[in-house]
Order: C-alpha cells, then sequence, then structure tokens
C-alpha cells in the first residue's frame, strides 16, 4: 500500500476518534458539581440541591465552629431536605467537619480539667507551709504576704512567677493550637470538598466513555499474554492516570469509586487519584493481582473514613438486613465489566508471620481444588451470616478489606463470587 493511501486511512481514523470523542464530551451536559446526571429530572433536582446549599451558606461562615454545629444541628433534624448525591456529600462534609470539632473541643476540655489539678495541687502545697516560718501575731481571715517572714516570702513570690510563667505559656500553647486546629480543619474541608469534585468528574467521564463504542481488539504481549483494549468509558480515566486498573461501585450506596494498583500496598494508602498526598487515600487492588492473565481472588483495599468514604460504611454488611438491601456488587477492571453477588462477611486482623492460620490477605491464587475449597471453608466458618451463596474450584472471587477497630490490627472483610 502507498504511502498516500496510508497517510488517508489514519486521518479518516483520526477524525472518527475525534467525532467520538467530541460525542462523548457533549453527554457530559447534565452536570453540576462535576457529578454527571442521567437525564434532565435529575439534573433539576441536583441544580435545586446546590441552590439549596449556596442559599445555606451565603449567611454562614463555615471557619466558625459556632455556625457548623448550628447547621450541623438543623440537618439533623430535617430541616434541609437534598434529592440528590449534591446534597448529600454536602451533608457528609458537614458532619464530618462537626466531628472534628467536637474533638478538638473535648481535647480542649481535658487540658483545662488538667490545668485545675494542677492548681489545686499547688494551692495545697502553699497550704501546708511549715507554721514556724509565720509571724506570730496573724490577723484571722485569708493569710498575706506579709504575714510571713522575708525568706518564705522569697519563696512564695518564686512559686507565684513560675507558675505565672507556666500559665502564660499554657495560654499561648492553647492559642497556637486552636490556630493550626482551625486551620487544619479548614485546610481538611477544602481537600475533602476537592476530592469529591475528583471523584465526581471521573464519574462523569466514566458516563460519558460509556455512551462510545468501538471494535475491541485484542494485542500480544512479549509473554504472549492477550491484552484488550481498554474499555472505552475508561479510556478518558486511564489517560489521566496510567495505574487505574478498574472501578468498584454498590448501588445506592457511597461506594463509587476508581481502583489503582502499583507496585506495592502503601502507596494509594496516603494519595489520591491525582497522585497528590491524601489521607483518604484511594481504593487499591492488591499489587499481586493480576487481571490481564487473571486471578482466582481479587483483593480491594480501602480505609475506613468516620466520614464515610472509600470504605467507611462496609461495615455495614455486619448486618444481614443491610446484605439483603445490597447483595451484589458492580467491579469492573479496565479491560471487563464483572457483577459479583456477596457469598462470605467476617471480621479477621493482620497476623504476624510466625502465626500458622488462614490469612485471607495471602489467598489470591490457589494453587489446587483442595486448596481452594479450604479457603472457602475458612471464610464460611468465619463468617457472621449463612447467604446462601458458595463458590466452586474455578469461580472467580472479589474481597473488599477495610480496617475494623474492635481489635488492634482488625480487618472487616466482604468476600462475593462473580456471576457475570
Amino acid at each position: 500500500m502507498s504511502t498516500r493511501k496510508q497517510d488517508g486511512k489514519k486521518s479518516i481514523k483520526d477524525d472518527a476518534w475525534n467525532d467520538r470523542k467530541g460525542d462523548r464530551m457533549a453527554e457530559i451536559k447534565w452536570t453540576v458539581e462535576g457529578r454527571r446526571f442521567r437525564n434532565a429530572g435529575e439534573y433539576q433536582a441536583a441544580l435545586r440541591d446546590k441552590q439549596l446549599i449556596d442559599s445555606i451558606t451565603g449567611s454562614l461562615n463555615l471557619d466558625n465552629p459556632k455556625d457548623i454545629e448550628k447547621l450541623y444541628l438543623e440537618l439533623k433534624k430535617g430541616k434541609y431536605t437534598f434529592e440528590t448525591a449534591v446534597g448529600r456529600q454536602f451533608d457528609d462534609n458537614i458532619y464530618e467537619l462537626y466531628q472534628r470539632i467536637r474533638t478538638e473541643e473535648r481535647e480542649r476540655e481535658k487540658e483545662k480539667t488538667a490545668r485545675k489539678e494542677k492548681r489545686r495541687q499547688q494551692a495545697e502545697k502553699l497550704k501546708n507551709l511549715p507554721k514556724s516560718s509565720k509571724k506570730q501575731n496573724k490577723p484571722e481571715g485569708r493569710a498575706r504576704l506579709e504575714d510571713f517572714d522575708k525568706d518564705m516570702q522569697r519563696q512564695i513570690v518564686a512559686v507565684l512567677r513560675k507558675k505565672e510563667r507556666k500559665r502564660k505559656m499554657l495560654i499561648a500553647g492553647c492559642l497556637f493550637m486552636c490556630i493550626i486546629s482551625f486551620g487544619y480543619l479548614g485546610a481538611y474541608y477544602q481537600v475533602s470538598a476537592k476530592s469529591a469534585r475528583e471523584f465526581e468528574e471521573l464519574s462523569a467521564l466514566k458516563e460519558a466513555g460509556a455512551s462510545g463504542t468501538r471494535e475491541v481488539r485484542i494485542h500480544l504481549t512479549d509473554d504472549t499474554v492477550e491484552t484488550p483494549d481498554i474499555l472505552p468509558e475508561y479510556e478518558l480515566i486511564h489517560q489521566k492516570n496510567q495505574r487505574l486498573i478498574g472501578w468498584v461501585k454498590i448501588d445506592d450506596t457511597i461506594v463509587d469509586y476508581p481502583v489503582m494498583q502499583t507496585v506495592n500496598n502503601e502507596y494509594y494508602l496516603d494519595h489520591n487519584f491525582n497522585q497528590e498526598e491524601d489521607r483518604n487515600g484511594c481504593i487499591f487492588m492488591d499489587y499481586q493481582c493480576d487481571v490481564v492473565k487473571g486471578c482466582d481472588n481479587i483483593i480491594l483495599y480501602g480505609h475506613h473514613m468516620k466520614s464515610g468514604k472509600m470504605f467507611g460504611t462496609l461495615n455495614k454488611y455486619s448486618k444481614e438486613s443491610y446484605y439483603e438491601a445490597h447483595p451484589v456488587i458492580q467491579f469492573d477492571t479496565i479491560y471487563e465489566k464483572g457483577t459479583y453477588q456477596v457469598m462470605y462477611v467476617f471480621r479477621s486482623k493482620v497476623y504476624s508471620e510466625e502465626e500458622v492460620t488462614f490469612k485471607y490477605y495471602q489467598f489470591i491464587n490457589a494453587a489446587s481444588e483442595k486448596e481452594f475449597n479450604s479457603a472457602m471453608n475458612e471464610m464460611a466458618a468465619l463468617s457472621l451470616y449463612d447467604t446462601g451463596v458458595t463458590a466452586a474450584y474455578g469461580d472467580k472471587l472479589l474481597t473488599l478489606s477495610t480496617c475494623d477497630y474492635q481489635e488492634k490490627e482488625g480487618r472487616f472483610v466482604v468476600v462475593a463470587k462473580k456471576i457475570s
């Protein structure tokens, strides 16, 4: 084929790609605060939520703890009703700010109590000073400095000066801590809000990409492993960060996140999708899992945040009623869609290397059918309730793991079986 014909085909291909890309980006027209909505009704509801949020915050100072407490109590009493995830995210952010303010108040109260106790002990010491050092003809009533001899007066003055210096240092320290705390709260709120917007934007890109269609091609790597093309909905997100490996979602919950993977299980504990330091981290896949070659059990890790973010609501599966309302987990790799049915729910922990016991986080590939069945029996024995779902050798599993604070190094685990 001539070079001119090749260039012509390449130009046609590029034009088609640009047309598809434009169609995808056009799908983001129903977007509020970076969150994509499926129809005009949901979009209008989201706009109403945003208008309500703007009216609420317009008269409040979110750097003022009293305003935060007032707004929290109003939200708790149901004064404001939100219709979409835009409003619910705002509600979550206010809850998290309020909890942090309460924590700071309790710490200050502890410090205040400690200072009172210290002053009481010092007063007790002065009360027990030797009587021989006082003047014999001391007038009745409250003791005065002049009632003591000169040596004792010098000692008392020294003690009082020392107490005054400590008092000033404590006040300065408390003021400094208050400034740092409120600065931290403000910064954390900004980072949290930014992170929420970024996830909303990624979700919108995912939805936009899903509207595109193209032929799926298979490539052979040097290891002769077939590697399919990335699914259309994840192409744009993958271009932003090539460590993207999939997406996990549980309907009607906050769990709707990209899944990352790198060469270790530490990096995404404190880094977000944009590779910035973030205490929320990301949902990430165990570095030993391989979605191209395949493995028996894909393990996903995420923080148990008090705000409910990441896997902060996963422990709700401890109640069987919650499982019955959320029996299915959607997990797509960037190459293939997947639906999983919850099978086992249990508590475990991170064990030392010397301890001989079942360690769920080491079960990624079974060497034999016997080993697979043994792992299933261990999980079934640990499970908090019987879902009636079982797995056989050859089935593919998905494990979600987060921290559990009922014991040191505790973990809360949900295991599901792939059904489609």
